[in-house]
């Protein structure tokens, strides 16, 4: 299946990048997701426990099952005042 993914803030400039694509096995979850993005961009890590992750527009957990063609979005914490 595929996902594509998008990174926003902090996410993104560990990334290095803005969005990417992910070709993942059937049946694959959330946190598979997210850890092949680690794999593929390791500054990713220190987020990681952070990240909330938003599949077709919906905040989901990790254990969410990830269907085709979803969109992912990494949103990191935000701070402000």
């Amino acid at each position: 299946m595929k996902v594509s993914v998008l990174f926003f803030a902090h996410a993104r400039d560990r990334a290095g990048r803005a969005s990417a694509e992910l070709t993942l096995p059937d049946g694959s979850r959330v946190g598979d997701a997210l850890a092949a993005l680690v794999r593929e961009h390791p500054a990713l890590e220190p987020l990681r426990p952070h990240l909330a992750v938003a599949m077709n527009g919906k905040v989901v957990r990790a254990d969410a099952a990830l269907v085709d063609g979803a969109e992912l979005a990494l949103l990191p914490p935000v701070s402000g005042g």
